[in-house]
C-alpha cells in the first residue's frame, strides 16, 4: 500500500463518529460531539481539559469546556494511526506514524504544543500503547521477523527490549500507574484475552478469562480499575479488531475478579484503542460509529 492509497482509505471509511463519555459505575453516557467523518481513540489529558484524538492521519484536541477543536502541529507526521499516548507531564504526545518511505508505522514524540517529531523506533511496524509513569520508557506492539510481540524502548530511542516471544499475537501493552506491571492482550490461549506481566516481562498472569475476544486493557489513573473492549467470541477472528461491530466496553478490578459491561455500542477499531480515562477515575471517553447510508 502506498501512502496515497493509505490516506484515501483513512479518509473514506464510511462512518459517522460520535465522541462520548461514560460513567463506568452508573453507565450514564454523554454525547460530546457528532462528526460526519471518522475520528478515533481519544486520550484524556491529565488536567482534564482536553481530549486528544486522531482523524485522517492528523492529531487534534477537543476542549471539553468549550467544544473548541484544534489541530496539533505534527509537522511531517500527518499519517498517524489510532495508537497515540500522552506523556505523564502532558508536554508531549507520542504518535504512531506511517512513514512516507515504506508506509510502515513507527513511533515519534511531538511537543503537545506542536513541533518537530522525534523518531523513537528505528524499526517498524511499531504501534504505541503505553508510556511509563516516570516518563522514561514507551511500550508498544511490534512485528519483527513475522511475529507480533510486546517491546519497550527508552523515550530517547536506541535498543528495544522484547518482553514476549510466543506464537500468536500480543498487543496493547500499557503500564500500570505504579510502574509495577504492563497490562496487555494476547491470543496465547486461543481467544484474545486480558493479561498482566511485570515490566521486565516476567510472571504473565491471565487476568480476565471470558468467552469473548477482549482487547486493549486501560488502567485507571488510581490503578484500581481496568476498562477494555470486548468482541463476541464468534464475531471476529481472535487476532483481529475490526471497525463497525457490536462490541462492549467492560470493567474489572485491577486486582482481578468479576468484570461487568459498562456500555454496549456499535464500534470496535477506533473506539478505545488507547487509554481514555479521565483524572476523576470514573469517566471514560470513547467513540461510537454509525454507518453512512
Amino acid at each position: 500500500m502506498d501512502i496515497h492509497t493509505l490516506r484515501k482509505w483513512i479518509a473514506e471509511r464510511d462512518s459517522y463518529s460520535i465522541l462520548e463519555t461514560v460513567d463506568v459505575h452508573t453507565g450514564v453516557r454523554t454525547i460530546l460531539k457528532e462528526f460526519d467523518n471518522v475520528i478515533e481513540a481519544p486520550n484524556w489529558t491529565h488536567d482534564g481539559r482536553f481530549l486528544v484524538y486522531n482523524s485522517g492521519g492528523r492529531m487534534y484536541t477537543y476542549e471539553l469546556a468549550t467544544g473548541d477543536i484544534r489541530e496539533i502541529d505534527t509537522d511531517f507526521a500527518v499519517d498517524c494511526n489510532n495508537d497515540h499516548v500522552l506523556s505523564p507531564d502532558n508536554t508531549s504526545v507520542a504518535v504512531s506514524h506511517f512513514t512516507n518511505e515504506d508506509v510502515v508505522s513507527r513511533i515519534y514524540i511531538v511537543p503537545f504544543a506542536g513541533g518537530n517529531p522525534k523518531l523513537v523506533t528505528e524499526k517498524g511496524p511499531s504501534y504505541l500503547h503505553g508510556w511509563s509513569a516516570d516518563g522514561a520508557r514507551l511500550a508498544y506492539c511490534a512485528e519483527r521477523d513475522g511475529q507480533y510481540d510486546i517491546y519497550t524502548i527508552s523515550v530517547d530511542g536506541g535498543a528495544e527490549t522484547q518482553l514476549t516471544n510466543l506464537v500468536g499475537l500480543d498487543d496493547g501493552p500499557e503500564y500500570s500507574p505504579d510502574g509495577k506491571y504492563i497490562w496487555f492482550n494476547s491470543t496465547r490461549t486461543g481467544l484474545m484475552q486480558v493479561w498482566r506481566m511485570e515490566t521486565d516481562g516476567e510472571n504473565p498472569t491471565h487476568m480476565v478469562q471470558e468467552e469473548a475476544n477482549s482487547w486493549f486493557p486501560h488502567v485507571s489513573p488510581d490503578g484500581e480499575w481496568v476498562a477494555y473492549i470486548s468482541y463476541g467470541k464468534n464475531d471476529v477472528d481472535p487476532g483481529d479488531h475490526p471497525a463497525n461491530k457490536n462490541v462492549e466496553l467492560r470493567l474489572v478490578p485491577a486486582s482481578g475478579g468479576v468484570s461487568k459491561t459498562i456500555v454496549k455500542l456499535f464500534g470496535g477499531q477506533g473506539t478505545m484503542n488507547v487509554n481514555s480515562w479521565a483524572p476523576d477515575n470514573r469517566t471514560i471517553a470513547f467513540v461510537s460509529y454509525r454507518l453512512k447510508e
